[in-house]
């Protein structure tokens, strides 16, 4: 790394030399930059947040109470001398590309995202990715493998409904796997409550709440307690909760049920099997392998950082491609950090 750099690597996570502060550090801080809410990128103990104003409600309701300053995608601030601004993800709600100008210099910091080849899907829960150009870009590489190619997501959800239909008509449950905070809303706002009910579990009953206040539109949804006490709507009910929940306690109080669960990770062969489930859906909420490729050339950037992932695997590609390409090895991407109430476990190894 160069000594004018914009962002370096440190013990704390990855900082801003001349604007001094950093961005979605993993060990306390003065100031952090929050590119969106997941535990691995937003952790409690900072002094001072800056982040999306839209994103205030889920970060409040999983850091508790934190001094944040909450910017408008695309306004700009100036913290000590560096223009530093926010621009849309497309990742969860209110996630952030974290853009850096100083000395004529421009580096962007993408934290997570997602972006789509296919023009229909359309994410109804956050705010589409918008390329940034630069000079740098750090790139996640969560999905860096040529083998993750997602199909439209639209087609995904279809199926998620056609299989809740299917045990509706066969009078069980429907028991579908989502992280709490992304994954889950983005199910929800796909679901057809025309079928029977839907619940969430509790983990996912803030979040919701956070959505909605955000102005996400969302179906209604119950508690598990609202349904056991009637057991025909039981029946044709479709269940929202973390992965934690498979095998517990808390999941048998369906009875007889089916189960699924949607990630990325789906695409890996036998990765349904490792999880336990009945059915698996390549439901993701970062870039695919095209995706990835997509978004790095649409920022003109000359140099590339990637951070958690395949980094090996997106650097020499991108070094194919005749760009100055490196890594940072970061503590972000480990599944089991997406959320506290969740025990994922680490990402599968490549097939």
């Amino acid at each position: 790394m160069n000594t004018d750099d914009l962002v370096v690597l440190r013990p704390q996570g990855l900082y801003c030399p001349p604007g001094d502060f950093y961005i979605d550090p993993w060990r306390p801080v003065e100031r952090a930059v929050i590119t969106h809410a997941h535990a691995d990128h937003a952790r409690r103990g900072h002094g001072a947040y800056l982040a999306t104003a839209v994103s205030e409600g889920v970060l409040r309701a999983r850091l508790g109470e934190i001094t944040l300053q909450g910017l408008a995608y695309g306004e700009g601030v100036s913290v000590n001398g560096v223009r530093v601004s926010l621009h849309p993800a497309g990742h969860v709600l209110g996630s952030a590309q974290v853009r850096i100008e100083h000395a004529g210099r421009v580096w962007v910091a993408s934290g997570d995202y997602f972006t789509s080849g296919h023009t229909d899907d359309v994410n109804a829960t956050c705010t589409p990715f918008e390329p940034v150009r630069c000079d740098c870009f750090i790139t996640e590489s969560t999905f860096g493998l040529p083998i993750y190619r997602w199909r439209p997501q639209a087609e995904l959800l279809a199926e998620v409904n056609a299989w809740w239909q299917a045990n509706a008509d066969a009078g069980r449950a429907s028991l579908l796997l989502g992280y709490s905070f992304g994954k889950a809303q983005r199910l929800l706002a796909g679901l057809d409550p025309a079928i029977g009910p839907i619940a969430t579990h509790g983990a996912v009953v803030p979040l919701n709440e956070a959505y909605r206040a955000a102005g996400v539109a969302l179906p209604a949804t119950e508690t598990l307690d609202d349904l056991v006490a009637d057991k025909a709507r039981l029946k044709r009910a479709l269940v929202l909760a973390p992965p934690a929940v498979l095998g517990s306690a808390w999941a048998r109080r369906l009875g007889e049920h089916s189960d699924a669960f949607a990630s990325g990770w789906m695409q890996l062969r036998g990765a349904r099997r490792r999880q336990g489930v009945d059915r698996g859906f390549v439901l993701s909420d970062h870039a695919d392998w095209p995706g990835l490729q997509r978004a790095i050339a649409a920022t003109g950037a000359h140099r590339v950082i990637v951070t958690h992932g395949y980094e090996a695997v997106m650097v020499r590609w991108l070094q194919q491609q005749g760009l100055q390409a490196g890594s940072f090895r970061t503590e972000y991407g480990d599944e089991r950090l997406v959320d506290e109430t969740e025990a994922a476990g680490p990402a599968p190894a490549p097939a």
